[in-house]
């Protein structure tokens, strides 16, 4: 019988190795799987790279971990934001490396991960110093930039409900990166609010298909953003 429903976010993720790349939900608070990245803090792995959409929010979830000096490298669209004072003082330091990448090219190189592809070209960024040492060519006149895919080796995303498959829906806003992440990582761990018996969730209603889900832990304390 499958039964991807691992007991805790401890548990859930045990595994994840030093080094490793990891895929981190959320759009600032909303779709912040905070309770795993806390039990990662605990687990101690370390020398991390972490694709997130920014750095961080306070002193919680990715910033807790941030602050932890588990990061090594983050990768993401807003580094700058008036509540990432932590990640902005290491930068500083330089205690914290960045690359900075543009959010539709950061969704599009998770997505040709997720899909299989090897890689894209894209207008933006085109003539800036986001495009220094990156394949350009002119295509119909216009400048364009060569862009990787960005895989990881784990994501760490939240989900609103998910059955024992490992099928998932989300709550509005809070969907933003999960997704696209899920196909993304070697390993999704993923926490939900609930958890549904096999077949309550309506097949319409599923985003991300259990195919995409390695284990799931139900937080149903977690609050939620949207």
């Amino acid at each position: 019988m499958i039964d991807k429903f691992i007991d805790t976010p401890q548990a859930a993720v045990a595994d994840i190795h030093d080094g490793a790349t990891l895929l981190v939900s959320g759009f600032g608070g909303a779709g912040m799987p905070t309770e795993l990245l806390h039990a990662l803090i605990e687990q101690g792995a370390r020398d991390l790279t972490v694709v997130s959409n920014n750095a961080g929010n306070h002193e919680t979830g990715l910033a807790a971990l941030i602050k932890a000096g588990r990061v090594r490298k983050v990768i993401c669209s807003f580094p700058k934001a008036s509540h990432s004072w932590v990640f902005d003082a290491l930068y500083r330091q330089g205690k914290i490396e960045l690359e900075c990448v543009p959010q539709g090219t950061i969704a599009e190189r998770l997505r040709a991960a997720g899909a299989g592809l090897g890689g894209f070209f894209t207008p933006t960024a085109y003539g800036t110093e986001l495009a220094a040492g990156k394949e350009t060519r002119i295509i119909d006149g216009r400048g364009y930039v060569f862009e990787s895919p960005l895989h990881g080796d784990f994501a760490l995303v939240k989900a609103d409900q998910a059955d024992r498959w490992g099928n998932l829906t989300y709550r509005k806003s809070a969907r933003n990166f999960g997704p696209i992440m899920c196909m993304a990582a070697k390993t999704t761990i993923v926490q939900v609010r609930a958890k549904a018996a096999l077949g309550e969730l309506s097949p319409e209603a599923v985003v991300t298909p259990g195919i995409f889900v390695s284990r799931v832990t139900e937080v149903a304390n977690a609050a939620f953003s949207s």
